[in-house]
């Protein structure tokens, strides 16, 4: 039994328009599965961990990163495997995985059976999989969530332009703090912080290579620290960001690291794939292997 738990309204509707195409092809392939629609915040996560008690061969998303965090919540410390079809406006979950954008490709990957364990992030009682952003790039992330323009351009399939929307939008106003950062029992200061990006995956936003070099199965974090620039020069570091040849600036550091204590001058805002997860002081672990993956 495949379970297929949908978000109808991720990508401005594109969930339930790419579900209607999966279910069509489930049935022509006569494939044994169910199917759970989420209606609220978190639901997701509460129907991954209701199935994981079941004895089924997959958990599917469909839907975006964000959808996709809460089932990976739902299923940790089970032995189900998570399936993924992308249907966000990001997916930078789908790119890091090589999981294909196309419905159908995506379907045969998790009918072939293939399974391999990758790492995710622990942060109080929930996990991450992508990659955790702090202070800058949280506030991105909390203003980007709520804006209208992200589902207009989910509408006309550029939704992954509404971070950089966005990320002008924090610019206006957003000042940077001092951090103190404990990574491995190793104490790290920095001043003039605007963002700390902890990854598990390279990408984020859409495609942002945020830590290039960051790998979801070698059992350590990539970090990131942008620092010590003025917002024109951050504006004009942004756009190398794609192609992640920002960790060339000065501005930019580059560590390594299974455990990170972050505390900041002022509280500051937390975010992982893409969800609001807390404030600052924080401290987050990586479990190496904790997500099993179809």
């Amino acid at each position: 039994m495949y379970y297929f738990i949908v978000n109808k309204i991720s990508g401005n509707g594109k969930g339930l328009k790419v579900w209607k195409k999966t279910e069509k092809l489930l049935q022509e392939k006569q494939i044994n599965y169910q199917v759970r629609f989420t209606n609220r915040p978190k639901h997701a996560a509460e129907i991954a961990k209701e199935l994981s008690s079941e004895k089924c061969y997959a958990v599917v998303a469909v839907g975006g990163d964000g959808t996709i965090h809460d089932v990976a919540n739902g299923l940790i410390n089970s032995n189900i495997p998570l399936g993924v079809i992308p249907a966000g406006s990001g997916n930078d979950f789908a790119r890091a995985l090589d999981i294909p954008k196309d419905y159908k490709k995506a379907l045969k990957r998790i009918l072939m059976g293939k399974q391999r364990k990758i790492d995710i992030g622990r942060i109080g009682n929930e996990y991450f999989i992508t990659v955790m952003g702090i202070g800058f790039d949280g506030k991105v992330a909390e203003i980007n969530n709520g804006s209208k323009y992200k589902n207009w351009l989910n509408f006309i399939r550029l939704g992954n332009l509404s971070y950089g929307l966005s990320f002008l939008h924090v610019l206006l106003k957003y000042r940077p703090v001092s951090i103190q950062l404990m990574v491995d029992g190793e104490k790290l200061v920095f001043c003039n912080v605007w963002l700390i990006a902890i990854a598990n995956i390279s990408n984020y936003g859409g495609g942002i290579k945020i830590c290039p070099n960051a790998c979801y199965n070698d059992g350590l974090f990539d970090i990131c620290i942008v620092h010590g620039m003025n917002k024109w020069e951050l504006l004009r570091t942004f756009p190398k960001a794609f192609k992640g040849k920002h960790i060339l600036h000065p501005g930019v550091t580059m560590i390594t690291g299974k455990q990170v204590e972050v505390i900041s001058d002022l509280p500051v805002i937390v975010q992982g794939d893409g969800e609001i997860l807390t404030k600052t002081p924080m401290s987050v672990t990586i479990q190496r292997g904790g997500l099993l993956i179809i």
